[in-house]
């Protein structure tokens, strides 16, 4: 399970590709004067790709609203990302120097000067400046007064089915400004459709798994089932717990104690508290203390209804992280930061909730989106987020997909985001068999291909089956290549989508295949409308992305809870070491499979049962191989991972 942060946007428009981002958008930096409008500073990439000649149908209304945000590039954004770098690189003089939110926001922050020219500006263009924050100024007003502010005519364009308004070039600042604007959002408004007076909706419907179940991989074999290549198979675990998972990844006596970890999703689970602390009480976690689980949520939600954000299907999401942190890493402080929606403002503030506040050292984030969807003046936003907090020590952990290489899902070969930023850890995805006693055995990458049991129960149906998922990763087309992966990621790879070489994802990863998943526990809404607790098996690199939080969680305590900042320089500089696992596809020498029984109504057997196998190790295009792979990254934190920080 992985939750899309912006559902509405995924409609359409997939196939679209993004400029190249390198120079100043990679780095935050205020873009370059603009030849063709004198006087003006361009903020390159505020048109977004899909507005093209081609898609246009004229001049957006006169009257119609636009309300947008104009992010603060601040007093030095070369310096921001420079010592965002200095001080997260094991080999630099600087490494692991974090300053306090105060003074990061002192020394690279927008002053109130570059605050004030910026709000004049906007309120001479006829703009009504809505609010002030650290890293923006939001305004409002109508069509005419933003094409005055931003140098650009805002026109109709269709993507797909529908019909945007998007500017017609490039929007631009006055050059007076000398630099103050990084970039400015919503003068396109394909991703908003807000309704401010929506209420959270009540727990989904319930969710359960049908048996038999292995309590530990292979320990209950299908032996009245056919054969899978040339074999009987083990039935899927029941879900694995925290006691398997520390075991898996070496967690040793380590336990989190003293290191704040933040979780991010959108909207808020209203029965989390209980359901975290029930989890934990049946499956042998320590018990959580008072104030151990906070939660920092917005007044209002947006959004909320199933066919925008759906907020009811985000409760999972944030039990899975809110579990699957505590269960790894048992003493850790965990926050949670709900967003008002899952549309990239409302996530944007909740991650500069937690920098400007300095939450916690090691944020989770199990959502986001395709790289398609992704325009230029959203990843600057939050890259300059993401550089903030690394210069104050804090590392950002997010889940690369579901969906492979997502051509199944879009029909074309690309990677999501915000995993593709240069600034976060990407976390990928492996099928993961734990033994008897809690033993490790191995990990594939994983990719699932699914097929049905005969009607007369005697074979599979086309066999291996349809693939259905699988880690998301591959290359992306919009991020130059980071230092901290030259040298380590092939350049087949690396530069598969130029010869300059862009970056790759996954970084690292763990347990994500749903079929070798984790156990939680969740108040659901039954077939009679009643509110219960029950349990079910889940995955996704929505597991994956918490589980390597937790982790690195228990290695900031055995540093004596020295904050690891953003890791990934120090990820990948133990590249090739024993403190990982290099996953592959075909850990045992033939193939892997396991047999599942489901409920066909998701909860009972009154609708019947659906017997399935699925395959491990079969991720679309992508090959989880020996070394880096865009798979498992560097692979899975192995036994001495946690002490070798």
């Amino acid at each position: 399970m992985r939750s899309n942060r912006a559902k509405a946007r995924a409609v359409a428009g997939m196939a679209a590709t993004l400029p190249m981002l390198v120079g100043a958008l990679a780095f935050g930096i205020p873009a370059a004067h603009a030849a063709d409008n004198p006087g003006r500073d361009l903020l390159a990439g505020t048109k977004p790709a899909w507005a093209t000649t081609k898609a246009d149908q004229g001049a957006a209304s006169d009257s119609s609203t636009v309300s947008a945000r104009v992010y603060l590039a601040g007093r030095d954004a070369t310096g921001l990302a420079a010592y965002a770098k200095a001080v997260s690189d094991p080999d630099s003089a600087s490494y692991g120097k974090y300053l306090s939110a105060d003074r990061a926001q002192a020394r690279f922050g927008a002053t109130a000067a570059q605050v004030a020219a910026v709000k004049a500006w906007l309120k001479s263009a006829g703009l009504a400046v809505t609010g002030v924050t650290q890293h923006y100024v939001s305004v409002t007003g109508d069509v005419a007064a933003a094409e005055k502010a931003f140098g650009t005519q805002l026109h109709k364009y269709t993507k797909g089915a529908k019909t945007y308004r998007a500017p017609a070039k490039a929007a631009s600042a006055p050059d007076s400004l000398n630099g103050a604007v990084l970039t400015v959002t919503g003068l396109d408004n394909a991703p908003h459709r807000a309704s401010h007076d929506d209420q959270l909706p009540g727990p989904s419907t319930v969710f359960k798994n049908a048996g038999p179940f292995s309590s530990y991989y292979g320990s209950k074999v299908a032996t009245t089932l056919p054969d899978a290549y040339g074999t009987k198979i083990p039935y899927a675990v029941k879900g694995y717990t925290g006691k398997q998972l520390r075991a898996a990844y070496g967690a040793g006596k380590h336990t989190g104690k003293g290191v704040r970890v933040a979780i991010t999703d959108a909207y808020a689970s209203p029965t989390i508290a209980y359901d975290a602390a029930t989890y934990a009480a049946k499956h042998g976690d320590a018990a959580w203390k008072t104030g151990q689980l906070s939660q920092v949520l917005p007044k209002n939600y947006t959004h909320t209804g199933a066919d925008e954000c759906d907020a009811a299907g985000w409760y999972g999401e944030e039990t899975l992280d809110v579990e699957a942190v505590h269960a790894v890493a048992p003493d850790a402080h965990v926050t949670y930061v709900g967003g008002a929606s899952c549309m990239d403002d409302d996530l944007l503030d909740s991650l500069s909730t937690i920098v400007d506040n300095h939450l916690a050292d090691i944020v989770s984030n199990s959502w986001g989106d395709i790289e398609a969807n992704q325009t230029p003046d959203l990843a600057a936003a939050y890259d300059q987020v993401f550089q903030f907090g690394a210069v104050e020590g804090i590392g950002f952990y997010f889940s690369s997909g579901d969906s492979g290489d997502e051509v199944a899902h879009t029909g074309t070969k690309q990677v999501d985001t915000p995993a593709n930023s240069a600034w976060v850890t990407a976390v990928g995805g492996t099928s993961l068999a734990v033994g008897k006693g809690d033993k490790y055995q191995w990990e594939t990458g994983w990719g699932t291909q699914k097929a049905l049991l005969s009607d007369d129960g005697k074979s599979w149906v086309d066999f291996p089956g349809a693939y259905t998922s699988g880690a998301g990763g591959g290359t992306s087309r919009t991020v130059a290549e980071p230092f901290y992966q030259k040298g380590v990621v092939p350049n087949a790879l690396a530069r598969a989508n130029s010869a300059s070489g862009n970056r790759v994802v996954p970084d690292i990863s763990a347990i994500a295949d749903p079929n070798t998943g984790f156990l939680v526990g969740q108040t659901q809404t039954f077939p009679d409308g009643s509110p219960q607790y029950g349990e079910y098996r889940i995955g996704g690199t929505s597991l994956a992305a918490p589980v390597i939080a937790a982790v690195q969680a228990l290695a900031q305590e055995a540093r004596g809870g020295k904050a690891i900042g953003f890791a990934n320089p120090a990820i990948y500089a133990r590249y090739g070491s024993k403190t990982y696992h290099d996953v592959t596809d075909d850990p045992t020498g033939s193939g892997l499979a396991v047999a599942r029984v489901d409920f066909v109504n998701g909860y009972d057997a009154s609708g019947g049962l659906a017997t399935s196998v699925r395959t491990l190790g079969d991720d679309s295009s992508l090959k989880a191989v020996k070394g880096y792979d865009d798979v498992t990254g560097v692979g899975s934190p192995a036994r001495g991972y946690v002490e070798s920080y």
